[in-house]
């Protein structure tokens, strides 16, 4: 298992911003703006207000860049480092379409420029069923060829009974291929962070 060694926000880039050229692995993590992706990159990197948690959906407006060192039992990870990116929300309605309409394009822009990108990890809400601006998304990353991990965010607000049956309506409503994972996350409980953990070594030992 892997452990979290140190953290650090390295580059933020805005619509205008050339792209940075990095040589280690990159893990992109999407979601709606009010989907809880900052929690979660807090709760996975083991730090209390790494990522700006705000009351209001659509913090996010840039690209940010962490660079961090991981250790884990394995000899091709007992010192290694990659980057977690972290991609602005979408689907926010409250946002302007002039910043909607920059957003978009600087998230296809890196999706597409960037060879290191290993994976991408789109959050949903557990609780709704695939939202259409999810399936763009998902659509987008398999058609230039990117792993995808869906992570269901939120998932202490549902009982067991509802776990499980919203297990097969995100299996359905976003077509999961085979490869594709599908991991229930509590920043709340930090139940999911281990399987997560799991995941990200295997892509990291590939």
């Amino acid at each position: 298992m892997i452990k979290i060694k140190n953290v650090e926000l390295e580059t933020v880039c805005g619509p205008t911003s050339a792209l940075p050229m990095n040589l280690l692995p990159e893990l992109a993590f999407a979601g709606r703006s009010n989907v809880g992706k900052s929690s979660l990159i807090n709760v996975l990197m083991q730090r209390k207000s790494l990522a700006r948690v705000s009351g209001k959906p659509g913090k996010t407006q840039t690209i940010n860049f962490y660079r961090v060192a991981v250790s884990a039992g394995t000899e091709a990870l007992s010192d290694a480092s990659f980057y977690l990116v972290d991609l602005p929300g979408y689907g926010y309605a409250k946002r302007s379409k002039e910043e909607i309409a920059k957003w978009g394009p600087m998230i296809e822009r890196y999706m597409k420029r960037t060879a290191q990108m290993r994976a991408l990890f789109l959050l949903v809400d557990a609780r709704l069923p695939a939202q259409e601006s999810d399936l763009q998304m998902l659509d987008f990353a398999r058609h230039i060829g990117k792993r995808v991990v869906v992570i269901a965010t939120k998932s202490d607000k549902l009982s067991k009974n509802e776990l499980a049956k919203q297990k097969g309506v995100l299996q359905k409503g976003l077509a999961l291929e085979e490869g594709e994972a599908l991991v229930f996350f509590s920043a709340t409980a930090k139940t999911g962070r281990e399987e997560i953990y799991e995941i990200i070594e295997q892509i990291l030992t590939e």
